[in-house]
């Protein structure tokens, strides 16, 4: 039904990794598509005859009622992720008040339905696995806390009638184009990998292209109001399991040097301590070393039984998409 529809999709944060795909994917079935970006230059790679470029800030409040006259539908996808160089007021500038401004722009708008782009980490360390959407907050860091209360002002916009929309809560994403999963695989290719701890650390990826297709069939089961829904790939699985996968389709040795974690915390505390307040980069984050210890992974019965989500093909293709692509980028 909705593949008729001849308003266009508004898609928040298109420039981004996430965001540009589901314009892709949006483009692809067909659909009209508006997406929105803060600068008009970060969308330069998009080209399309059903597409429209919006240039917006969710800071800027009439940006947001210019982006959201006439749209059918909008894909919240636009947040500030970490960085150094980010002070905490920021964070909670876009990742708060600017959902709260997407959504009075949204109502304002007569907007149909939005679907709200969270994360797993408003989950912070999962202590009883595998997570679900009943598993309690517990953010560790300003991201995660900003990103839990934008989530919070959604429901609460959905379940009280004001607005139609679910939120999603994506796993850890990877997929061809990532630059973020790319140094990892770059140093299991060159044989720099190692693991802090025994990469017995569970890891539960998701595919961007799944994200996408997830996205957009929150948007089509428009009987689904004021849920959260975890959308997460075919299944969690050891971090050495993982980097095994990816050297074997590299063909190189797989990793296996392991370095103690405590004396790499430790470190990686200190560099933040040092560095976070003169806003550079640490060479070491404590997240950084929590990526080889905590356990991520996440039951995705929800989506499926009730969103009908399903990866498309195994954690093994989904590596040798992204190695293919990498190779092509000559990213590796």
């Amino acid at each position: 039904m909705m593949e008729t529809e001849t308003r266009p999709y508004l898609v928040t944060g298109a420039a981004g990794f996430v965001g540009s795909e589901i314009v892709r994917h949006l483009l692809q079935r067909g659909l009209r598509v508006r997406a929105m970006a803060r600068r008009m230059d970060q969308l330069e790679g998009l080209a399309h005859s059903n597409l429209e470029l919006a240039e917006g800030d969710l800071c800027d409040r009439p940006s947001l009622d210019r982006a959201m006259q006439g749209v059918a539908g909008v894909f919240h996808i636009a947040a500030l992720f970490r960085h150094a160089n980010h002070p905490d007021a920021d964070y909670w500038a876009t990742n708060v008040q600017g959902v709260q401004n997407v959504i009075e722009a949204a109502v304002a708008a007569k907007v149909p339905r939005l679907i709200h782009c969270s994360t797993v980490g408003v989950l912070g360390h999962i202590e009883h696995l595998p997570a679900d959407e009943n598993t309690p907050y517990n953010p560790s860091d300003v991201y995660q806390r900003s990103k839990m209360e934008g989530e919070k002002l959604a429901l609460d916009a959905f379940r009280s009638g004001r607005l139609s929309g679910v939120v999603i809560r994506p796993g850890m994403i990877y997929g061809p184009g990532d630059t973020r999963t790319r140094k990892l695989f770059r140093m299991i290719a060159h044989r720099r990998f190692f693991y802090v701890g025994r990469g017995d650390n569970l890891v539960h990826f998701v595919d961007v292209r799944d994200l996408a297709r997830a996205f957009w069939l929150a948007m089509e089961h428009v009987e689904r109001n004021g849920e959260i829904y975890i959308v997460a790939g075919e299944k969690a699985m050891p971090l050495r399991t993982f980097s095994e996968e990816v050297a074997r389709a590299l063909n190189v040795p797989p990793p296996w040097v392991c370095l103690p974690v405590r004396p790499l915390q430790l470190l990686g505390s200190l560099c933040e301590a040092i560095c976070v307040p003169l806003r550079i980069p640490p060479p070491i984050y404590r997240r950084r070393v929590d990526f080889y210890t905590h356990h991520r992974s996440f039951n995705v019965g929800k989506a499926r039984s009730e969103l009908g989500f399903a990866p498309a093909q195994t954690f093994e293709g989904e590596i040798r998409d992204i190695l293919d692509d990498y190779r092509r980028r000559k990213w590796i």
